[in-house]
């Protein structure tokens, strides 16, 4: 396990490399690789442990009852998944964690950290950093919102690619998802969403390909 990457992630930063040795076996850390497409967590599940990703990528996913997919984010190396509920172990889990290529994962006991709050500065530590980690999925998820909020499809990309440009520091960018995915995520039809991307490179808005895009000109909705 390299601890120098996991000092740098939200959950470790600012322990010491004596402080994560001792954090790995108090929050019972375990390895384990799955394959792409395959899950990791199962929606109707209760869980202690949260994940964080060592390697390759996660999606969270939610399936309806009538099999529509919507994909609520998408986890890459350092960050984690499945905090809220490794927290709240008797709420059931309402989404399902799928690998989205061969991945690595750590897992961590939430109940063990939680238990040893106020033990010792590094436990500390890394409870505030859980906290401050919560605070910023509660600020994507608020951002997915702001990108479905539009009516139309050609307002949920320019919300969704306007964001991914700003967070990117430019106009060319890459973004997480293939087309089912970005479909999922902003919660439209594929077949309508290719099209409507069709549509914004002719209107000369935008020009991609696969998931690499550059922004071009004045959007209109």
């Amino acid at each position: 396990m390299d601890d120098a990457f996991l000092l740098r992630t939200p959950l470790f930063q600012g322990l010491s490399p004596t402080q994560l040795q001792a954090a790995l076996p108090m929050l019972n850390a375990r390895q384990r690789a799955y394959r792409k497409h395959e899950s990791i967590l199962h929606a109707g599940d209760h869980t202690t442990q949260m994940g964080l990703v060592l390697s390759g990528g996660v999606r969270i996913e939610h399936d309806d009852a009538w099999g529509g997919k919507s994909i609520f984010s998408f986890v890459e190396p350092g960050e984690m998944f499945a905090e809220t509920y490794a927290c709240l172990p008797d709420q059931t889990l309402m989404v399902t964690a799928v690998a989205a290529q061969d991945s690595r994962i750590l897992f961590l006991d939430a109940q063990r950290l939680i238990a040893g709050a106020r033990s010792d500065a590094g436990v500390n530590l890394m409870v505030g950093n859980l906290l401050r980690v919560s605070i910023r999925k509660n600020l994507e998820l608020s951002r997915r919102m702001l990108h479905t909020s539009a009516k139309t499809i050609r307002g949920r990309l320019l919300s969704y690619l306007s964001e991914r440009a700003l967070l990117a520091g430019g106009r060319r960018f890459s973004i997480p998802f293939n087309r089912q995915q970005l479909a999922d995520y902003l919660g439209v039809d594929r077949s309508a969403l290719s099209h409507e991307l069709s549509k914004m490179r002719r209107d000369g808005l935008l020009s991609f390909q696969r998931n690499t895009f550059i922004l071009h000109g004045s959007p209109q909705q």
